[in-house]
């Protein structure tokens, strides 16, 4: 029997999937104090661990055609109407930006009784980094005075399932702030709360704690409302396809998959190993019966440890399973010994194996159902790549699923231990979503978050929304590159002109620590670069005199990036002035760090440690250019002796040996992804260390799915906006090649193959488009529609 939860999970899926949407994208953007209230339950101070229900019916004289309401919480919420999952939220953000969700209820409602539910839930100190919080809370704001019957105030009845308790700890040392797991006891949790018939009526009142106001409001303070700029997420069932190891009893190898039910018997313990076979984002799901008082746990992992006593939190091959050890996140349930229990995930898990461990006393357990429901951004993949060559497409795949799993309402480091937006990975997971989807909406999201952290000093955070502030200063400039980005590739110059003032202020700050000669001296706070093996905590060596080459050069290359965009939409002193600053940047760091004995740039002053990172900057930045370059790249390639990119960092350099003229090498620099393919991980390792690499997902490593297409296929921006295309294949060995991506006009394709001596190439650009298409240093004009070429 499945759950209420289930059906409204599945309703709510194939409701996102079609034209009956659940949040409509015409919001209303309310700017004047709304009437609703915030509400919590009565007597309660807010600021614990907890999970509470509100509810309160109304009676409808007939099915309305349009039903808007405006909803939020703190922490988060899920809202049903008549048993219906129909929003969850809110998009994470800042007290300052506090999202509300726009929900059209009138597909959910009928004539006569309806009755509205939300869970919230505040996950108190144990909340996770990447959620701000005031206290609990929950509102409602019908969008007109006939919607507002439903406006949320003391009419509303709430109470708190005291049955829920923190789960917290995984096991192993770690930095792991993504939140607690869940102990529920069913015998004493509310049952069927969300269900229509269900009857509240000895539930106390809801507390009111204040009018609910939009930002920008005189009096506006605490949660400053802001409509969220996000659909809702995707909710999708995945099977769990594979029993991997049953201890305790024998099973049917069909149980994951529950076509028959699973009795555990009385007075026994039984574990059981399941594999997504690939990692995942999803609400789990367990239905089962009976077991009185049985405890069950399920613990969460992306891959199984060797020795965690001896290695700590060391791993092999991700698919083994055998002499292992399991620790993870962790669920805790006791069963209440009725039919038809049901436990969902009140926030996602990440996971490709689940520990099922039950522990049954007097009573046989029965376990019905055990599933997954997947839930990410709603990215749709419109990159097309068709080759004969199968591993490139195993590399693009395994890059989307990366990119998918760190992808919910914000772009994320790792869905596993962190789910914290650091603009070092923001910026290349952008780029994925640009030429893979199309879609901007979440990076807009980021970089209007990022512009919102910034301090007084001028720079922003390293990540945001979080908890703790933690300032990565290198990460500031990055966030110059992303805007740059998005300026080249999106068609919104409107949007990053915005942006300016927020650029400008990060590098008057770095201006601040340059010295005479324009070097960067005692730049504060953490100037993470690269987890490189041999530097301290991903920073970059520094000289004598404490400068470094890699962060002047990071710094050239914002003021380079920051003049091209002042020059087009901004303001002519800044440009003038950073032209000055990129003059004599580059003067001092050819002077400072070029080796001519070694034809390498030093990391610093005292040219006796070298990195592929210092040099593939001074390629970026134009500090070497033509044959020159060349060599350079090559040295990169050829000197072991340098300290080594990881599989982060290799984004940037391979842009340079891109630049340099080596591009149709490209198939011969993914060592490191072909290792994490060899080693059974289905997404991409935070480092290239794999046996020691924490997280098993972590976006930043998913460049292959955008170079594919930029460098492979050939197909970059030529002008702001991507109002121009230009078209450079770098094929390499590929004699049969075809591919297309999403662009803002339509969409780019492209076709090359190679029969006898001759190349027959055909490119389609979108429509209003133009572009050029270069070939062996030759360059052609393009149009826009059909392009055909034989060379």
């Amino acid at each position: 029997m499945r759950s209420f939860f289930t059906v409204a999970m599945l309703a709510l899926a194939l409701l996102f999937a079609t034209t009956a949407h659940a949040q409509t994208t015409d919001r209303t953007v309310l700017t004047k104090q709304w009437n609703a209230y915030w509400i919590a339950a009565a007597n309660d101070a807010g600021r614990d661990y907890g999970v509470y229900y509100f509810r309160r019916s109304v009676d409808l004289p007939a099915k309305p055609a349009s039903f808007k309401i405006h909803v939020s919480a703190d922490n988060r919420y899920k809202l049903y109407v008549n048993g219906t999952l129909v929003s969850l939220g809110p998009a994470r953000g800042d007290t300052y930006y506090w999202n509300y969700e726009t929900v059209d209820l009138a597909p959910y409602l009928i004539a006569g009784k309806n009755t509205m539910a939300a869970v919230v839930w505040n996950d108190g100190i144990y909340r996770p980094e990447a959620q701000i919080s005031l206290r609990t809370g929950f509102v409602l704001q019908g969008n007109s005075a006939a919607e507002e019957v439903l406006n949320t105030d003391k009419t509303w009845k709430c109470i708190q399932d005291k049955a829920y308790q923190p789960l917290t700890g995984i096991g192993y040392y770690t930095y792991y702030v993504a939140g607690p797991g869940e102990i529920l006891d069913m015998g004493k949790t509310i049952k069927r709360w969300m269900a229509a018939d269900f009857d509240d009526s000895a539930w106390p009142n809801a507390a009111s704690l204040d009018h609910a106001k939009p930002k920008g409001v005189a009096d506006a303070f605490g949660w400053m409302l802001v409509p969220s700029p996000l659909p809702q997420m995707e909710l999708t069932m995945q099977r769990i396809p594979v029993l991997r190891k049953a201890d305790g009893m024998s099973v049917l190898e069909s149980f994951p998959a529950v076509k028959t039910s699973i009795t555990i018997p009385a007075n026994t313990t039984a574990t059981f190993i399941l594999d997504q076979t690939y990692l995942t984002n999803a609400y789990l799901t367990l239905n089962f019966s009976k077991g009185k008082d049985a405890g069950i746990s399920i613990t969460y992992a992306e891959a199984l440890f060797d020795n965690i006593k001896k290695y700590g939190s060391r791993k092999g091959n991700r698919n083994d399973i055998e002499g292992k050890d399991f620790a993870g996140r962790k669920d805790s349930l006791i069963a209440n010994g009725s039919d038809a229990q049901t436990f969902t995930t009140l926030y996602w898990r990440t996971y490709r194996y689940i520990r099922l461990r039950v522990q049954t006393k007097n009573q046989p357990l029965v376990i019905a159902d055990i599933y997954g429901t997947f839930t990410g951004y709603p990215f749709k993949r419109n990159a097309v790549l068709t080759t004969d060559k199968p591993e490139m497409q195993t590399i693009l795949d395994i890059g989307w699923r990366t990119a998918r799993l760190d992808a919910i309402e914000t772009y994320m480091d790792c869905p596993y231990y962190e789910q914290l937006q650091y603009i070092g990975d923001t910026r290349i997971q952008a780029m994925v979503s640009y030429y893979n989807s199309g879609d901007d909406r979440l990076a807009r999201n980021a970089i209007n978050l990022m512009d919102h952290s910034r301090i007084g000093e001028g720079l922003t955070l390293s990540r945001h929304p979080s908890f703790s502030p933690q300032i990565i200063s290198t990460f500031s400039l990055w966030y110059i590159g992303m805007l740059h980005d998005y300026w080249i590739y999106r068609s919104d110059s409107g949007f990053v002109k915005d942006k300016l003032p927020g650029s400008r202020a990060v590098l008057e700050f770095f201006s601040k620590y340059q010295e005479s000669d324009g070097s960067l001296k005692g730049t504060p706070y953490w100037t993470f670069v690269d987890w490189a093996a041999s530097w301290g905590y991903g920073m970059p060596p520094k000289g004598s005199n404490g400068n470094s080459a890699i962060l002047d050069m990071q710094l050239l290359l914002a003021y380079q990036q920051a003049e091209e965009m002042e020059t087009k939409m901004g303001l002519p002193d800044f440009a003038n002035l950073y032209r000055k600053k990129i003059i004599q940047l580059k003067q001092i760091i050819q002077n400072k760090y070029w080796n001519p004995d070694r034809k390498l740039y030093a990391d610093t002053e005292d040219k006796n440690i070298y990195s592929q990172h210092a040099n593939s900057l001074a390629i970026l930045t134009g500090l070497i250019k033509d044959g020159a370059a060349t060599d350079l790249s090559k040295n990169i390639l050829a000197d072991t002796s340098l300290t080594q990119c990881t599989i982060y960092f290799k984004y940037y350099m391979h842009q340079a040996l891109v630049k340099a003229g080596l591009g149709n090498n490209y198939m011969s620099w993914l060592d490191v992804w072909r290792k994490n393919i060899s080693m059974g991980l289905t997404t991409w390792a935070e480092i290239s260390d794999l046996p020691n690499s924490r997280s098993d997902c972590h976006a930043w490593g998913a460049s292959p799915n955008i170079e594919f297409f930029r460098t492979i296929l050939g197909i970059d921006s030529y002008a702001s906006g991507f109002s121009k295309i230009r078209v450079e294949p770098h094929l390499g060995d590929l004699k049969t090649i075809s591919g297309e991506i999403p662009h803002p006009n339509g969409k780019v394709a492209v076709a090359y193959a190679q029969e006898k001596d001759q190349w027959h190439i055909k490119i389609s650009l979108p429509q209003n488009t133009s572009g050029i298409f270069v070939w062996k240093g030759k360059t052609y004009p393009l149009k826009a529609g059909e392009n055909l070429f034989r060379i």
